[in-house]
């Protein structure tokens, strides 16, 4: 019998298969086979900005909208530069640093790589 890959968002092993994709019963989620197949473990994820363009550590992107910043008035303006970018695995995939406003995450669909 082939055993099947657990759940790669809850790590459950109770996974079946229903057509094309694998489903995890605990938590719901629903991911296609093939993709299972092209993942390993020292694979690392790709991150993209707004223009499909491939982003690095260290890389400088500029803002493409205006983006409001939660807890303050503050808005980041459209276009403005940030340089030195640190890509991590969460909800938003850049930390950085923005001179006038410090330290902040943004996510990578709002800039476009220099």
């Amino acid at each position: 019998m082939r055993s099947l890959p657990a759940c790669p968002q809850c790590h459950s092993a109770f996974t079946y298969e229903d057509g094309g994709m694998y489903i995890c019963p605990e938590c719901a989620h629903e991911w296609p086979q093939q993709a299972t197949a092209e993942t390993t473990e020292d694979s690392k994820k790709i991150y993209r900005d707004s223009a499909g363009n491939v982003l690095q550590d260290g890389d400088t992107v500029t803002v493409i909208k205006d983006l409001k910043l939660k807890g303050s008035g503050g808005v980041v303006k459209m276009g403005t530069k940030v340089k030195n970018i640190r890509l991590v695995d969460s909800d938003h995939d850049i930390d950085c640093k923005i001179d006038g406003f410090g330290a902040m995450s943004l996510k990578s669909e709002f800039v476009k790589k220099i």
